[in-house]
């Protein structure tokens, strides 16, 4: 357990990894390396011997032939060269005895020494000029073995040196494929501790991009992964901080547009209050007046003069209570807080909406309102509220002061109309309503339509808005998990179609 300690302790790196994996290939290389140093060296020794058992062949032959000169011309010369090759051998199998030991044992190193030691002796004692075929027999014989023996060592020791290659040649043949094999090996490794990380950190950026991911929680205990995945997921929190600020900074720029609408709103059942509360005011002083009358002269003390007060309370009432609706729909919509799903009716919603922006609406604008009362979202009602805002005001603009402004909601089905630009990923497995906002207003050229809910970019002239609206409509779409597409021709108008999870869809 302490060495898997250890061991993860070494792995939690992928520059150690990498170090690691480039450090066993290292280490084979190296062994290979001294392997072959040693392995050469024990060749060259076998070399090394093999001539020196070559070179007492050789002398074997050298003393069979002075032996054939001596017998032949009966010179002096041959024999003294003769004695002098078998002193060479002798002195050969003396000093180096270690050579001749993988083709002889020391037994028959020995027997040679002797045999050749004998054979000095015969032929010392040969008589120059004089045949003794006893004797010349005897000396032949035992040339002929030394030739024989010495020919057998030779032969075993190029046998020795032929394996001693083809081991050297199976051994490197099979270093290489174990090198092969390790560095295939390392690479695999490699590639399964360092890119599987990093794939899955792509994998996750990517969900972070379509948004099915808040943030990046790897779980991977490599320090340059965890460090990158800390680092992105501050940049996302950054970027999260600054789309907060943008959104409540076009909150508050719809705010100031919305509060000219609601003033005018609000004049309505204020003044209504207002002329109510005079007539009551001119009626009871009245009742004053006439109170010294008889009943029968006094013809406000009458039921009808009773219902028509009661009247004028109940308008004093209903318009008190429509402000309060109109002041808690502002301060609804201007309530900063988090996000926060929940069921949201989309027919209040869209009447809650079009009350606060009706101030804005020109006079020759008619708004068509096609909303069953079946559709509830799953959302959060202050965001959805305001990409409703943003859309109507778009449209009010694009309808330059006369027009037709058209929200429908219908179930939906199927693919987005072919004609229509997507943003977003559409989920049919989920239930799902389709909310259109249309106009027939100036239309959006193909140009520009690819970048409409780019942030900042504005076909407005300056002063105008600052790009952020529908850049804020998609941001609210994809937070919901939903989608949106655009119809549009110059000249011809402009269809939204949002599509967000139904928490219920009657039928």
């Amino acid at each position: 357990m302490q060495l898997m300690g250890i061991l993860r302790l070494r792995m939690d790196s992928l520059r150690r990894k990498i170090v690691i994996g480039y450090g066993a290939v290292a280490t084979l290389v190296i062994a290979l390396s001294a392997f072959s140093l040693i392995e050469t060296r024990l060749l060259a020794e076998q070399i090394t011997n093999g001539e020196r058992v070559h070179q007492f062949f050789g002398i074997a032959l050298e003393i069979r032939r002075f032996e054939k000169n001596h017998f032949l011309y009966a010179q002096e010369a041959d024999r003294d060269e003769n004695r002098a090759y078998v002193a060479q051998g002798r002195r050969l199998l003396a000093e180096h005895g270690t050579s001749f030991a993988a083709v002889a044992s020391p037994q028959h190193i020995g027997a040679m020494l002797l045999a050749l030691e004998n054979y000095d002796r015969l032929m010392s004692a040969r008589a120059p000029g004089k045949r003794d075929a006893v004797g010349d027999a005897r000396l032949r014989q035992a040339g002929k073995e030394i030739v024989t023996i010495a020919e057998e060592w030779s032969r075993t020791e190029r046998g020795i040196l032929q394996q001693q290659l083809d081991s050297h040649r199976r051994w490197l043949l099979g270093s290489i494929a174990a090198l092969v094999i390790l560095v295939v090996a390392v690479g695999q490794m490699l590639a399964w501790r360092v890119a599987r990380p990093l794939r899955e950190l792509e994998d996750n950026m990517a969900a972070v991009a379509e948004g099915r991911l808040a943030k990046l929680d790897l779980g991977l205990q490599d320090r340059e992964i965890a460090s990158l995945t800390t680092a992105f997921n501050h940049v996302l929190e950054q970027l999260e901080t600054r789309q907060g600020q943008l959104l409540r900074s076009e909150k508050l720029a719809a705010l100031g547009t919305l509060l000219s609408g609601v003033a005018h709103e609000l004049n309505n059942p204020l003044s209504n209050i207002s002329t109510s509360c005079e007539i009551l005011a001119e009626e009871i002083a009245a009742a004053k007046v006439g109170a010294c009358l008889p009943a029968e002269r006094n013809p406000r003390q009458t039921e009808s003069g009773t219902a028509f007060h009661k009247e004028l309370l109940e308008q004093i009432d209903a318009e008190t209570w429509r402000a309060r609706r109109i002041v808690r729909s502002l301060l609804d919509y201007a309530r900063d807080r988090t996000f926060r799903r929940e069921a949201v009716p989309l027919a209040p919603l869209i009447e809650e909406s079009l009350r606060l922006v009706r101030g804005r609406i020109p006079a020759l604008v008619s708004v068509d309102v096609d909303v069953g009362s079946g559709f509830v979202l799953a959302g959060d009602k202050q965001r959805l509220q305001q990409a409703i805002f943003n859309l109507v005001g778009n449209a009010i603009d694009a309808l330059e002061g006369a027009g037709e402004l058209r929200i429908a909601a219908r179930p939906a089905r199927g693919a987005y109309p072919a004609d229509a630009l997507v943003f977003g990923a559409d989920d049919a497995r989920e239930p799902r309503i389709e909310i259109e906002i249309s106009d027939n207003g100036h239309g959006i050229d193909a140009a520009t339509l690819p970048r409409i809910f780019d942030p900042f970019f504005t076909t407005k002239e300056v002063g105008h808005g600052l790009g952020l609206g529908l850049f804020i409509v998609y941001e609210i779409v994809e937070e919901h998990g939903g989608s949106v597409a655009v119809k549009s021709l110059p000249g011809k108008g402009t269809s939204f179609i949002l599509r967000l999870p139904a928490e219920d869809i009657a039928a």
